[in-house]
């Protein structure tokens, strides 16, 4: 899984990157501060299971601390987008195609109107960031467009016989961003063109299928940033009235990156998502200054700086993806000692063969039966997988 950070320019973006993964990135602000991608690694929480079994869990990607397994996730950072990037502007066909493999994307809008559209520095509440939220999205669904209109002169000459080889020629076609089959048949299910012939396809539907596709194979959520900017609370209230249907959530990457920098050098106690930081050593003036003002204008009007629910929601509500532990009905843990030492995420709808193959190939190759620990059940290859199951996979080794 790969999640893509996206936004124009001086929205914020590297700083909540920055924030998300600690990762040192480029901060300025000024256009095209990014322009090659950054990669870095996040993570999401998890209520362990350790508890459950009255056991310490030892992790060995990500950490547990108060029973939160908090799990790695791959974020990457692409270059400021600006209206017009599909057609090339600022380099934004190449930015596009740093996404191609993202499976969702976080939209870092700057919701303190404090830069136009081409992320020039303007007066704070002047710009509309309803129009970022519009032009961004509208972007990728040209540039999906545009993907299809490349390639539709071989297709639509492509004779098929059935939907499952019309699904199966868009699918192949589009291979580097849709993610799945599934993915597309969803899309032509939901503009009615299943039954049609490509051929007879006009620009409006073909637009449509290129914006159903985008939704569904790349779902994105807003990262309502740099809220500590006092214009921001009410355009986050406009832009949820504007737009009911998408996870709009309040954050300030820069109230994130300076408690997690602060942490770091040992001056406060603080974990990503808390709602408050303890002070461990005395604070200069500035640090003083710095810090209660996150505490009164994030904290304690929004009960945390945003950025860990933005990631949480990312994977758990927009892609629907669940927790799965490895662990042995006999023994939980590996052979050099680790207590239940990983927590997969697999999406939704994963059987217990899909997670025997995520764990190896040669353990889904010699499928024999899988046990759910918790319950102390044997369950066949076909058994849905739940959120924060424990499971063992039994095979036969090649």
């Amino acid at each position: 899984m790969q999640i893509g950070v996206v936004g124009k320019p001086s929205s914020g973006k590297s700083t909540f990157f920055g924030a998300a993964t600690m990762v040192n990135v480029t901060i300025a602000n000024y256009p095209f501060t990014t322009i090659e991608p950054n990669k870095g690694t996040g993570f999401v929480r998890v209520d362990c299971i350790d508890k459950e079994f009255d056991v310490q869990c030892n992790p060995r990607h990500g950490y547990c601390k108060n029973g939160t397994r908090f799990v790695p996730v791959e974020l990457v950072d692409v270059a400021g987008l600006v209206p017009g990037a599909h057609l090339g502007k600022g380099k934004g066909n190449a930015f596009l195609d740093d996404l191609r493999q993202a499976d969702v994307l976080i939209h870092v809008v700057d919701a303190s109107g404090s830069t136009n559209e081409k992320g020039e520095p303007v007066a704070a509440g002047s710009h509309d960031p309803i129009k970022d939220v519009e032009f961004l999205e509208r972007e990728i669904d040209l540039w999906f467009f545009g993907i299809i209109e490349k390639n539709w002169a071989k297709i639509s000459r492509t004779p098929v016989a059935g939907k499952n080889a019309l699904v199966s020629l868009l699918a192949q076609t589009l291979s580097g961003i849709v993610g799945s089959e599934k993915n597309v048949e969803l899309a032509l299910q939901k503009t009615g063109l299943i039954e049609k012939k490509l051929v007879d396809w006009t620009e409006d539907e073909k637009m449509s299928f290129a914006t159903s596709l985008r939704e569904i194979s790349k779902p994105i959520v807003i990262a309502a940033n740099k809220i500590d900017i006092s214009t921001a609370k009410e355009n986050l209230k406009k832009m949820q009235e504007k737009f009911p249907d998408k996870a709009i959530i309040a954050c300030s990457g820069f109230a994130e990156l300076a408690l997690k920098k602060a942490a770091k050098e040992g001056f406060v106690e603080y974990e990503a998502g808390a709602k408050e930081f303890k002070k461990l050593k005395e604070l200069n003036e500035k640090q003083e200054k710095l810090l209660g003002m996150i505490n009164e204008k994030v904290l304690t009007e929004f009960e945390s700086t945003g950025v860990q629910d933005v990631l949480d929601k990312t994977v758990f509500d927009a892609l629907g993806y669940i927790a799965v532990f490895p662990a042995g009905s006999k023994k939980l843990a590996d052979s050099e000692g680790n207590v239940l030492p990983d927590c997969i995420l697999m999406p939704k709808e994963s059987t217990a063969l899909d997670f025997a193959f995520k764990l190896h190939t040669d353990m889904g190759n010699g499928f024999i039966r899988a046990i759910d620990v918790k319950k102390k059940m044997m369950v066949g290859k076909d058994h849905p997988l739940q959120n924060r199951d424990a499971i063992e996979i039994v095979f036969k080794k090649p």
